[in-house]
């Protein structure tokens, strides 16, 4: 059996031995790390599926590991989600500023973190960097013939508006920052207004349903599904 790897970087060994208990009884490949250093070189040896993270820890803390992590070209299919105490806005903020994919406070209980890190393995799982064909709940998007559909309902996208979804629904559990979106969409030899994203969010919401894209404010944009 192909396990998922998973790597838990926390300072705090009861939190490692309570996760490492609960994600082996679900199958899962596990390995831990009490420092951001360690965990740094640990990702570098295993290419995890996954890396559970810690924001305050000692030597590096989880917010300058998450950059490094990001950095390391081997990793740029690895999701990063934080399991933190800090529950503050800001340190949400900073974190998916950094590169995380999801950001979970620590007084979630054990299985309804176990079915988060279950849907975010199958997720990422059923699409490909190449998929020419994306199902993703009831929504359908097929890149060779430019076709969409919602709930058995076509769409025809102008091509922008196609390809900003595509990018979005290629990692659902990605933020896509604006400048990305700018780059991947429109291109660097192109010089588009600012409101030029936000205008095509909003038809796409008005086509899909207003909550199909959530807007993470000062960072950028997610595919809801």
């Amino acid at each position: 059996m192909n396990q998922k790897k998973i790597l838990l970087i926390d300072d705090e060994l009861d939190i490692l031995e309570i996760l490492s208990y609960n994600l082996e009884k679900e199958g899962y490949d596990i390995h831990t790390a009490t420092n951001g250093n360690e965990g740094i070189d640990k990702a570098r040896e295993i290419i995890p599926d996954l890396i559970l993270l810690d924001v305050m820890m000692p030597e590096k803390d989880g917010i300058e590991t998450c950059q490094e992590l990001r950095k390391i070209k081997e990793l740029q299919k690895t999701l990063i989600v934080f399991l933190s105490a800090r529950s503050e806005e800001f340190s949400q903020l900073a974190g998916f500023q950094a590169g995380a994919n999801d950001y979970i406070v620590k007084l979630i209980k054990p299985k309804i973190l176990i079915s988060k890190v279950n849907a975010l393995l199958q997720l990422t799982s059923q699409v490909s960097d190449n998929a020419k064909l994306i199902e993703i709940g009831d929504l359908v998007i097929d890149k060779d013939n430019f076709r969409v559909s919602k709930s058995g309902q076509q769409f025809l996208l102008p091509k922008k508006e196609f390809d900003l979804l595509y990018l979005l629904a290629s990692n659902t559990e990605k933020v896509f920052k604006r400048e990305e979106i700018l780059e991947k969409v429109w291109g660097n030899d192109v010089i588009v207004g600012e409101r030029t994203i936000d205008v095509h969010i909003r038809r796409l919401r008005e086509k899909l349903g207003i909550n199909t894209i959530q807007t993470l404010k000062g960072i950028g944009y997610k595919l809801i599904v």
